[in-house]
């Protein structure tokens, strides 16, 4: 966990009350508003250590777990190319907001098909700037990220409804266009 960010504690007391906001849509909404306000103030200073971007894959740190184990809160980085397979988040709901740069978001319908593969489908798309967050709530939470920039780092900081330990990832899996299921174990990059 960072101890050296300006603007975390902020952060920490706006997400602690708004966990407890109800069901999952309202504090999923209640979150949305904490990052946009936190994110687009510019109010929280990521220190550098937890910003830099990795040459093989995008970076995901740990920036702050909630002792009673209610969220978790990840800062990713993203290289230039950068970017996820078609996945889900565990079951868990999940607010994502960009701390700086641009990400690509792509959201995908999953059917299952025959033979245990799914068929995957794009439903929409949108460019995510500085300050923008957007809410994610099983079992509609299947999508892509990318960093849109060609040439420098995006920084995005994910809210997990708990801890996030891996997730579902779809990849290409059959010529006639049909993808097949791996669980992904997640951990931390120092």
């Amino acid at each position: 966990m960072a101890t050296d960010c300006p603007g975390l504690a902020d952060l920490i007391a706006r997400l602690d009350r708004s966990v407890d906001a109800g069901d999952v849509g309202a504090v999923t909404a209640a979150v949305k508003n904490d990052l946009e306000h936190v994110l687009g103030s510019r109010a929280l200073v990521l220190p550098a250590h937890l910003t830099q971007a990795r040459p093989d894959v995008y970076a995901r740190r740990l920036l702050h777990r909630d002792p009673a184990g209610r969220y978790s809160a990840i800062v990713m980085t993203w290289g230039p190319g950068q970017g996820t397979a078609v996945h889900d988040h565990g079951g868990l709901w999940c607010v994502e907001g960009v701390v700086d740069g641009e990400i690509a978001v792509t959201q995908y319908c999953v059917v299952p098909d025959s033979d245990g593969f799914f068929r995957v489908s794009p439903i929409g798309a949108l460019l995510a700037g500085t300050g923008s967050a957007g809410c994610l709530i099983p079992p509609t939470d299947h999508h892509v990220l990318a960093n849109a920039r060609p040439s420098a780092p995006s920084v995005t900081l994910h809210i997990y409804g708990g801890d996030l330990d891996d997730c579902r990832v779809f990849l290409p899996a059959t010529p006639d266009g049909r993808y097949a299921e791996t669980l992904k174990s997640l951990s931390f990059h120092q």
